[in-house]
Protein backbone atom coordinates (compact mmCIF):
# COMPACT_ATOMS: atom_id res chain seq x y z
CA UNK A 1 0.00 0.00 0.00
CA UNK A 2 1.42 3.35 -1.06
CA UNK A 3 1.41 6.10 1.55
CA UNK A 4 2.59 9.68 1.34
CA UNK A 5 2.96 11.66 4.55
CA UNK A 6 3.44 15.41 4.50
CA UNK A 7 4.94 17.36 7.38
CA UNK A 8 6.50 20.70 8.22
CA UNK A 9 3.55 23.02 7.93
CA UNK A 10 2.70 25.67 10.47
CA UNK A 11 1.90 29.29 11.17
CA UNK A 12 4.35 31.79 9.73
CA UNK A 13 4.44 35.53 9.26
CA UNK A 14 4.53 37.09 5.78
CA UNK A 15 8.05 37.01 4.45
CA UNK A 16 8.90 33.95 6.48
CA UNK A 17 10.08 30.52 5.42
CA UNK A 18 9.09 26.91 5.89
CA UNK A 19 10.38 23.58 4.66
CA UNK A 20 7.83 20.88 3.88
CA UNK A 21 8.75 17.20 3.74
CA UNK A 22 6.98 14.28 2.11
CA UNK A 23 7.91 10.74 3.04
CA UNK A 24 6.81 7.95 0.72
CA UNK A 25 6.33 4.28 1.54
CA UNK A 26 5.10 1.36 -0.53
CA UNK A 27 6.83 2.43 -3.73
CA UNK A 28 10.16 3.84 -4.80
CA UNK A 29 10.04 7.41 -6.07
CA UNK A 30 13.08 6.91 -8.31
CA UNK A 31 10.96 6.16 -11.35
CA UNK A 32 8.44 8.94 -11.00
CA UNK A 33 7.86 12.60 -11.42
CA UNK A 34 6.87 13.94 -8.00
CA UNK A 35 4.84 17.02 -7.22
CA UNK A 36 3.67 19.40 -4.57
CA UNK A 37 0.07 20.56 -4.62
CA UNK A 38 -1.96 22.92 -2.50
CA UNK A 39 -5.60 23.68 -1.82
CA UNK A 40 -6.33 27.19 -0.56
CA UNK A 41 -9.50 27.71 1.49
CA UNK A 42 -12.56 27.51 -0.74
CA UNK A 43 -10.55 26.74 -3.86
CA UNK A 44 -9.55 23.70 -5.88
CA UNK A 45 -6.32 21.84 -5.42
CA UNK A 46 -3.58 22.96 -7.78
CA UNK A 47 -0.10 21.81 -8.68
CA UNK A 48 2.58 24.27 -7.65
CA UNK A 49 5.82 22.42 -8.38
CA UNK A 50 7.04 19.14 -9.80
CA UNK A 51 10.38 17.44 -10.22
CA UNK A 52 11.48 14.88 -12.76
CA UNK A 53 13.56 11.80 -12.17
CA UNK A 54 16.64 13.69 -13.35
CA UNK A 55 16.00 16.56 -10.93
CA UNK A 56 14.67 19.05 -13.44
CA UNK A 57 11.93 21.20 -11.96
CA UNK A 58 8.89 23.19 -12.96
CA UNK A 59 6.92 25.76 -10.96
CA UNK A 60 3.62 27.53 -11.09
CA UNK A 61 4.00 31.23 -11.75
CA UNK A 62 2.56 32.00 -8.31
CA UNK A 63 5.53 30.39 -6.53
CA UNK A 64 8.34 30.70 -9.07
CA UNK A 65 11.43 32.25 -7.55
CA UNK A 66 10.18 31.71 -3.98
CA UNK A 67 9.70 27.95 -3.68
CA UNK A 68 12.18 25.17 -4.41
CA UNK A 69 11.27 21.52 -4.84
CA UNK A 70 13.87 18.83 -4.30
CA UNK A 71 14.05 15.09 -3.98
CA UNK A 72 16.16 12.56 -2.12
CA UNK A 73 15.68 9.20 -3.78
CA UNK A 74 17.78 7.44 -1.15
CA UNK A 75 15.39 8.65 1.55
CA UNK A 76 12.37 8.17 -0.72
CA UNK A 77 11.30 11.71 0.05
CA UNK A 78 10.68 15.08 -1.54
CA UNK A 79 10.86 18.55 -0.04
CA UNK A 80 9.54 22.03 -0.62
CA UNK A 81 11.56 25.01 0.55
CA UNK A 82 9.20 27.96 0.79
CA UNK A 83 10.61 31.47 1.12
CA UNK A 84 9.09 34.93 1.09
CA UNK A 85 5.73 33.52 2.08
CA UNK A 86 2.64 35.56 1.31
CA UNK A 87 -0.90 35.59 2.72
CA UNK A 88 -2.08 33.89 -0.46
CA UNK A 89 0.20 30.91 0.19
CA UNK A 90 -2.14 29.86 2.99
CA UNK A 91 -3.37 26.40 2.03
CA UNK A 92 -3.31 22.71 2.75
CA UNK A 93 -0.21 21.34 1.04
CA UNK A 94 0.02 17.83 -0.41
CA UNK A 95 2.56 15.73 -2.22
CA UNK A 96 1.81 13.10 -4.84
CA UNK A 97 3.21 11.68 -7.99
CA UNK A 98 2.93 13.93 -11.00
CA UNK A 99 0.41 13.57 -12.53
CA UNK A 100 -1.24 12.71 -9.22
CA UNK A 101 -2.65 9.29 -8.44
CA UNK A 102 -6.15 9.61 -6.95
CA UNK A 103 -5.54 6.95 -4.31
CA UNK A 104 -2.26 8.40 -3.10
CA UNK A 105 -3.45 11.63 -1.49
CA UNK A 106 -2.40 11.95 2.13
CA UNK A 107 -3.72 14.19 4.87
CA UNK A 108 -1.65 17.16 3.80
CA UNK A 109 0.08 19.71 5.98
CA UNK A 110 -1.45 23.10 6.75
CA UNK A 111 0.48 26.26 6.01
CA UNK A 112 -0.99 29.46 7.38
CA UNK A 113 0.59 32.81 6.60
CA UNK A 114 -0.65 35.43 9.00
CA UNK A 115 0.61 38.47 10.85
Amino acid sequence: QVQLVESGGGLVQPGGSLILSCGVSGTRINDYYMGWYRQPPGKQREVIAFIAQDGSTNYADSVKGRFTISRDNAKNAIYLQMNSLKFEDTALYYCNLHPPRPNYWGQGTQVTVSS
